[in-house]
């Protein structure tokens, strides 16, 4: 069990950590040769354009997954964080639910549209389309997979403690 705990532990790395510092780092060294072909030497490539676009939206959602997992998004949680804990808690299970719901709805079109985007490729470098986009499909399916846990949890602290033994502290 622990091995296939390990496993698991180190492919959800490989998609939230691994792949977009190394899609961020070829990002960034095309961006820069780029940059100095077209002011250094005058001569503009046509590939770094389509390079930065795909790393940049493999970076940004994939990263997003990680973010997730250390709850370091972007939150507005004036009135979240002036309810009782009680309230809190059935905020935090509607909306993980809510996530859920709306990210399963979007699961079999994103997939359609990723198939269907295969027969067309980028203009200078081919890549099919599906490759490209493809990376919302893994957020998705994360993202669904983190709410599914963080609701699991939720229910689980709510069977420990009870309703009324919430606390801020306790509930995540």
């Amino acid at each position: 069990m622990k091995t296939l705990k390990n496993i698991f532990s180190f492919i959800l790395n490989c998609l939230e950590i691994y792949i977009p510092t190394i899609s961020f780092i070829i990002l960034f060294i095309v961006f820069n040769l780029q940059v100095f072909y077209r002011y250094a030497l005058n001569q503009p490539l046509t590939w770094p354009p389509e390079v930065i676009s795909i790393t940049f939206l493999w970076t940004t959602i994939l990263a997003a997954s990680y973010a997730q997992r250390k709850n370091e998004h972007v939150s507005f949680s004036v009135i979240y964080d002036r309810v009782s804990a009680q309230l809190q808690f059935i905020m935090r299970l509607i909306a993980n639910l809510l996530v859920v719901v709306a990210f399963l709805l979007a699961l079999r079109p994103t997939y359609s549209y990723i198939m269907f985007m295969s027969f067309k490729k980028t203009t200078v470098l081919k890549i099919p389309y599906s490759i490209v986009f493809f990376p919302m499909l893994i957020f998705l399916l994360l993202i669904i997979g983190r709410m599914l846990y963080a609701t699991y949890n939720d229910i689980k602290t709510l069977r420990e403690v009870g309703f009324a033994g919430l606390k801020k502290a306790e509930i995540s």
